[in-house]
């Protein structure tokens, strides 16, 4: 039997100070008014031209959660590198908003493996820490913080084949 293709990036790939870009993902008004629609934010900073257009950011700006939702998205799922690795999202620490996203803005999220450490209470996982940015076109950051990932040391393609046999 031919050797299935590799997914992407397993445990023995990953080291501290590896760094990725995601693809980009241009916000659009839908963008706005689906996630309103999801969260129930309807702030008229997000939902009104015209409320928007006399605030301090002139035009209606995206949501900061939608901002993070996507970076979320934009990191793991949709570029696939951690695929054969991720188990769960553990969390987020000093997550900060420090400038806003508009309609027509193109994101991307940059983001580097500061620490990976064996999990204590489960061998054969491990926990990575990212330092994640997310970042316009114009190479400004829109937001940033840590992300924290389980992450199995056993690719997930196996975990799944062995637990589908039948010895």
């Amino acid at each position: 039997m031919a050797e299935k293709p590799r997914l992407g990036y397993r445990y023995e790939d990953l080291y501290e100070g590896m760094s990725f870009r995601s693809p980009g993902r241009t916000i659009t008004d839908a963008d706005l008014v689906s996630f309103a629609g999801l969260t129930g934010d309807y702030s008229e900073l997000h939902t009104s031209d015209v409320y928007a257009q006399a605030s301090q950011f002139g035009r209606k700006v995206a949501h900061g959660m939608m901002g993070l939702a996507y970076a979320h998205g934009l990191m793991w799922p949709r570029t696939g590198e951690l695929r054969e690795t991720a188990i769960a999202f553990l969390g987020i620490n000093d997550w900060k908003f420090v400038g806003p996203i508009f309609v027509g803005d193109t994101i991307f999220v940059e983001y580097e493996l500061a620490e990976l450490r064996d999990s204590k209470s489960r061998p054969e996982q491990a926990i990575a820490i990212f330092n994640v940015r997310v970042v316009k076109q114009d190479g400004s950051t829109v937001q940033q913080g840590r992300k924290a990932l389980l992450v199995s040391k056993v690719p997930l393609g196996g975990v799944a084949a062995s637990q589908g046999t039948a010895g």
